[in-house]
């Protein structure tokens, strides 16, 4: 059967309520009371009836009892009616109230067009009043306010626009917007509801302590050219906070301690150009917070102390060409940070005594040009920190008195050619260390005095062609380091004063035709050290003055046709090195001076075509096992 009843519209606001017409609902009231009547009647007969068996009931009782039944009904219907009529006052009263509140709409938003100062302010109080007793319309009431901040605005008396007052104006109705983000659980609360700042200009404000729960707050395009604007101690915890393509040119914007756990917080496409932007003590737990394609090209920005253990940070594609960019003993505990394809040309960009001990922190593909990049002193225990396929080609970027204890880390095919690279005094006691295929053709790239005592450290096919790379005063006590494959073509690389005394060191398989190595001095106590397989085809490789007291030392299976290679003054008097199945074609490589006391020294198998390899007065005692293969013998020298 087909419904044919109106169909009735459900109404939002304070409306006459919902209620059948009286056209239709009077006729059917009729039909149902005689229906009613009707039955009433022949039911009391029928029940009369069996209660005096076998004689009819009497008409007074059946009328009678008809009666009291349709009085009951009756007074039912006249409680509906009082109802009824209850509803329609009502009604009419929220139309007054609905009436009342219109007008105080409209007479608020004609104050807040006022020319006068003190009219605009009153009508930003009668606003702000109007959107707690109006929560149907409460979204309407805010987007006034946020509309009056994003009207142009002039701070400087002499340029067009200015209004004397309209600071103070603009400062109160940012510290009503404070007010109502305090609480979300209060009646009046504007958390969760839709805040849209967009190209407006902030020089000063107080934002401390809100909660962004919900909504979509936009600071698009907004301008902070001065004083000081605070979001201190807030809570980002969902909805969306947008302060892309911002402008921060001279004012103070702090989120100290400011909690990010969820939601998405973008400053994408921003320009830090001066002033002070402070996030120092904040926690990123969820969530993400985006800075990418920014560019930092003056004042101050600083994360310092921050925490991050969940959620994503990024920064990737950003432009640090004159800020100081401070992230100093942050913590990285979790989620995930980039700064991957960013560029570093000038400025001063902080992360020293940072830990990061579980997250994932990208800077890969990003380029070093200028200025000064700091890790000194900062802690790899888990996670990844990955570096590689970046550039360093001119400034300075600082690794030294770094921790590398976990985790791992890659500077794999980075390009070193220019500027300097400090991971001096450094620590490598665990986890993997990757510089592995990286070019070193330029600048100086230090890892002098630092310690290598567990974990893997791989410089494997890497190519040093120019500037210098200096290991020397390093020492190599456990763990592994691989040079494997690696080829030397030019600059210099000094491992000189280094101390082996355990762990493996590999540089098997690899090229020397240019440049400078340099093992002078340096102490072989223990270990494995590697040159197997190698080629000497030109360049200097020193290790004139070298002690090889007791590590394991192999050169097996290495071509010598060119280049100068230097065991002159050497001091072989433990452990093994050796030269088995070597061959010697060309070049020059010096045993002068040396002294064989008792290690054993192993030539065995090797050929010699051509080239220098001298034995001057080298010194053989009678404790030296050395096997001198296709080399006169030298005899151990007499007792006296």
């Amino acid at each position: 059967m087909t419904n044919r009843l109106p169909r009735r519209v459900k109404q939002d606001g304070r409306h006459t309520p919902n209620l059948w017409p009286v056209w239709l609902v009077a006729p059917a009231a009729l039909l149902l009371v005689g229906a009613a009547a009707y039955g009433l009647y022949h039911g009391a007969e029928s029940l009369l009836a069996r209660e005096n068996t076998g004689k009819p009931a009497k008409v007074q009782d059946v009328i009678s009892t008809t009666v009291t039944t349709l009085t009951l009904i009756g007074a039912v219907l006249a409680a509906l009616y009082a109802y009824r009529k209850q509803l329609l006052d009502e009604g009419t009263s929220h139309r007054a109230d609905a009436t009342q509140l219109t007008e105080r709409y409209a007479k608020a938003a004609e104050q807040l067009g006022h020319d006068q100062a003190a009219v605009r302010l009153a009508g930003v109080y009668a606003m702000a009043r109007l959107a707690d007793d109006w929560p149907e319309q409460r979204q309407v009431c805010i987007d006034v306010l946020c509309a009056y901040l994003r009207m142009p605005y002039s701070t400087v008396p002499a340029q067009p626009g200015f209004r004397h007052g309209e600071r103070e104006v603009r400062l109160t109705i940012i510290r009503i917007i404070h007010d109502h983000l305090q609480d979300p659980a209060t009646s009046t609360t504007w958390c969760g509801l839709n805040l849209d700042f967009t190209g407006a200009t902030f020089d000063g404000g107080d934002f401390s302590g809100s909660v962004f729960s919900g909504g979509q707050v936009s600071f698009n395009g907004s301008v902070f050219s001065d004083g000081r604007i605070s979001f201190n101690d807030s809570v980002f915890s969902g909805g969306r906070v947008d302060f892309s393509g911002s402008t921060f040119s001279g004012s103070q914007v702090s989120f100290n301690g400011s909690v990010f756990s969820d939601g998405r917080i973008s400053f994408n496409d921003s320009v830090f150009s001066g002033g002070r932007v402070d996030f120092s003590g904040s926690t990123f737990s969820g969530g993400k917070v985006s800075f990418s394609r920014s560019t930092f090209s003056g004042g101050e920005i600083s994360f310092s102390g921050s925490e991050q253990s969940d959620g994503r940070v990024s920064f990737s594609g950003s432009t640090f060409s004159g800020s100081q960019f401070d992230f100093s003993r942050s913590t990285f505990s979790g989620g995930q940070t980039y700064f991957s394809s960013s560029a570093f040309s000038d400025g001063r960009v902080d992360f020293s005594g940072s830990v990061f001990c579980g997250s994932r922190v990208s800077f890969s593909g990003s380029e070093y040009s200028g200025g000064r990049v700091s890790f000194s002193g900062s802690e790899y225990s888990d996670g990844e920190a990955d570096f590689s396929f970046t550039t360093f080609s001119g400034g300075e970027a600082d690794f030294s008195f770094t921790t590398f204890s976990g985790g791992q880390i890659y500077f794999s095919r980075s390009t070193f050619s220019g500027g300097q690279v400090a991971f001096s005094r450094s620590t490598f006691s665990g986890g993997q260390t990757y510089f592995s295929s990286s070019v070193f053709s330029g600048g100086q790239v230090s890892f002098s005095g630092s310690e290598y005592s567990g974990g893997r450290v791989s410089f494997s096919s890497s190519v040093f062609s120019g500037g210098e790379a200096d290991f020397g005063f390093s020492a190599f006590s456990g763990g592994q380091v691989d040079f494997n494959g690696s080829e030397y073509s030019g600059g210099r690389v000094s491992f000189s004063r280094s101390t082996f005394s355990d762990g493996q060191v590999d540089f098997s398989f690899s090229t020397h035709f240019g440049g400078q190595v340099d093992f002078s001095f340096a102490a072989h106590f223990g270990g494995q050290v590697d040159f197997s397989f190698s080629e000497f085809s030109g360049g200097e490789i020193s290790f004139n003055r070298s002690a090889f007291a007791g590590s394991q030392v192999s050169f097996a299976d290495s071509t010598y046709t060119g280049g100068q290679v230097a065991f002159s003054g050497a001091a072989f008097s433990g452990g093994q090195v050796s030269f088995n199945r070597s061959a010697f074609s060309g070049g020059q490589v010096s045993f002068n001076r040396s002294a064989f006391a008792g290690s054993q020294v192993n030539f065995a198998d090797s050929t010699y075509t051509t080239g220098v390899v001298s034995f001057r007065q080298s010194r053989v005692q009678t404790s030296a096992l050395v096997h001198w293969g296709p080399f006169p013998a030298i005899l151990p020298a007499t007792q006296p």
